[in-house]
């Protein structure tokens, strides 16, 4: 089959349209949505976010060395808009969105309340690439909806209605068409699994399912 080649381009999607919170020194609160984020590690928990240099919130995470990633739902998808078309200099983005603040037990910054979870990160290393500096952190905590909770206690966030960015668009998740390790399990061995109890929660608040291993 032919195939059309075409120079470099940032075309890996889907992408989790994540808010991301600060706070400076005087305690003013900021949001900004990215799409350029993910999980760079298990142990320690540790996460990326690539943010242009530009941007409000660049500045504040670089002085305070922290910052919140919280997840966003289909209710949650004007604001991830809103977010990231307009500047915390000109606005307060929490106020303007109706959004209510929720407390850390880690860090200073607050996340969102609304959000099914939020993530408490503490900044490692800020590496210049060009456009954007990418910021590590580490996750020194978690903060989540209990509403979000099966009845084994066991997070379900096929219940929260997440948002995926593709090419400009929002989606809400589809279909779920597989598990991992689904692949290389025998049938009955998957059913076993979906009737038991999860392993005991670890310390980022997955189950041993949960992991893949890359």
């Amino acid at each position: 089959m032919d195939r059309e080649y075409w120079r470099g381009a940032n075309l890996l999607n889907p992408v989790p349209p994540v808010l991301v919170c600060s706070m400076d020194g005087e305690g003013r609160k900021n949001i900004m949505t990215a799409g350029w984020t993910g999980s760079v590690c298990s142990d320690p928990v540790m996460v990326c976010v690539s943010i242009r240099p530009e941007r409000l919130s660049h500045s504040i995470i670089s002085a305070s060395g922290e910052f919140v990633l919280s997840l966003p739902t289909r209710r949650l998808a004007r604001t991830v808009d809103y977010c990231g078309v307009r500047s915390g200099r000109d606005v307060d983005k929490f106020r303007q969105m109706g959004l209510t603040e929720a407390p850390s037990s880690t860090i200073r910054t607050p996340g969102i309340a609304e959000s099914p979870v939020n993530l408490e990160c503490r900044v490692t290393e800020i590496k210049p690439l060009g456009t954007h500096d990418l910021f590590l952190a580490e996750v020194t905590g978690v903060n989540v909806d209990p509403a979000y909770l099966d009845e084994r206690g066991r997070l379900d966030l096929a219940r929260a209605d997440l948002l995926a960015y593709v090419h400009g668009e929002y989606f809400t998740l589809g279909q779920k068409v597989g598990k991992f390790g689904y692949s290389v399990q025998k049938r009955a061995t998957l059913k076993r699994r979906d009737a038991g109890k999860p392993r005991k929660n670890g310390k980022n608040g997955t189950s041993q399912h949960d992991r893949p291993s890359g």
